[in-house]
């Protein structure tokens, strides 16, 4: 599995972003989907993350109410809507794929290139 995220940018705090993560490969929709970016102490942390089917959804609690993640399968696309950004969410976001739960434990077995997304206060 390929992946790419793209659709970042620089936001004014309190704004939108959509990042999508485009994937090729006939196994992507047999994964579950996490978004991730660099935190203190770790090499990335999970941000959100959709089940291969979309049926379930998870979120870090610092993005609880804000994001929402959802997925096209028919596409390969997965999106990270990300609303009312805050200066604390500037980070380089990356898509990866594995099972549910070990994308909700930060670690994922395909992991694409990512970007960066800024908030500006």
């Amino acid at each position: 599995v390929q992946l790419q995220a793209f659709g970042g940018g620089l936001v004014q705090a309190g704004g939108s972003l959509s990042l999508s993560c485009a994937a090729s490969g006939r196994t992507f929709s047999t994964y579950a989907t996490g978004w991730f970016r660099p935190a203190p102490g770790k090499d990335r942390e999970f941000v959100a993350a959709i089940s291969w089917g979309g049926g379930t959804t998870k979120y870090a609690d610092s993005v609880k109410g804000r994001f929402t993640v959802s997925r096209d399968n028919a596409s390969n696309t997965v999106v990270l809507q990300m609303n009312s950004l805050k200066p604390e969410d500037t980070a380089v976001y990356y898509c990866g794929v594995d099972l549910l739960n070990v994308v909700v434990a930060g670690r994922s077995r395909y992991w694409g290139q990512g970007t960066q997304v800024t908030v500006s206060s």
